[in-house]
Formats: structure tokens, C-alpha cells, sequence
């Protein structure tokens, strides 16, 4: 999967298999950075998952998509309601991981221009070491925030800058 022109695809979040997400959220160097993931997925709770980031879309008008690097499943990412704004949330396969400027900047587009969101937060763990790539991409930090105990550090873009 990693390789220089990748096709970054986003998909409806409904077209994820079941199979793909909880392969995702049970990778050992995924769940390193998702501090609020406490529960091992199985079809199970990815079908709930995935029917609660779709009701996002209709009780919001935004939510992830499924995301696809030249044709196979490597994650989902998409704007998410967190604290009245909308949150960018990307999750990707190791194996996607260095592809994550070019997804983040087809996430961000679509955002923008497509659903005219006017700023976008990005909240990581403190896991994640290496956040100078949000600065390079447009975001400008924002404070700390905490979600269920965990803190997070907060970016924001805004539409302007993207």
C-alpha cells in the first residue's frame, strides 16, 4: 500500500465490511493511539460502530468515510461531532500510515468545499510524539482537551487555510 501516487478513495462509511473495522480496531499499533479504545471489536460491536458514524451523517450532515488507498480498505477518517464542533478523526492500517498527509488532505478538502465546514479540531493523544506535521498542513494548536479522562492535544484549521 505504500507508494508514491496512491488513489485515496472516500467512501461512504456504510460500504466499511465489518471485518475490515475490527481487523482496524484490534491492531496492537493502532490501539497504541486510541486511549478511549478499551474493548477488544468484534462483528458485533463493528456493525454498532459503523450504524453510529452513519447516524452521524444524518443527524449532523457530516461524518467519517471509508478510506481506500488504491483500492483496499486502509482505515476511515471524516469530521465528527466532538464538543459542538466538528473533530477530524483519522484511524489508519500501520500499512496506510504513510499515506496519512495525502488522506488528511482529501479529508480536509472534502470537508471544506464539499460540506463548507467553517474550522475543523483535531485532537491527539499524547502517544502520537510527532504532531509538527498538523503545523505543516494548516492547523494551529489549541489547547489540551479531555475526553473520559484521557487528554488530548487540540488543533484547529480553519476553512481559510486549507
Amino acid at each position: 500500500m505504500n507508494q508514491p501516487g496512491a488513489v485515496v478513495r472516500l467512501l461512504p462509511i456504510g460500504e466499511a465490511s465489518l471485518a475490515d473495522i475490527a481487523r482496524l480496531h484490534n491492531d496492537p499499533q493502532v490501539r497504541t493511539h486510541l486511549p478511549l479504545a478499551t474493548m477488544a471489536f468484534d462483528e458485533a460491536l463493528a456493525l454498532a460502530w459503523r450504524n453510529e458514524k452513519a447516524r452521524l451523517w444524518s443527524e449532523h450532515g457530516y461524518g467519517p468515510w471509508v478510506v481506500e488507498l488504491n483500492g483496499a480498505f486502509a482505515g476511515w477518517g471524516g469530521p465528527q461531532p466532538e464538543n459542538g464542533e466538528a473533530d477530524l478523526a483519522l484511524v489508519l492500517l500501520p500499512e496506510a500510515w504513510g499515506h496519512g498527509l495525502a488522506i488528511c488532505k482529501a479529508v480536509l478538502k472534502r470537508a471544506f468545499d464539499e460540506l463548507k465546514l467553517p474550522s475543523m479540531t483535531a485532537l491527539l493523544p499524547p502517544s502520537r510524539v510527532r504532531q509538527r506535521g498538523m503545523q505543516r498542513m494548516g492547523f494551529v494548536p489549541d489547547g489540551e482537551f479531555v475526553i473520559d479522562g484521557q487528554r488530548f492535544v487540540r488543533y484547529r484549521m480553519f476553512a481559510q487555510a486549507a
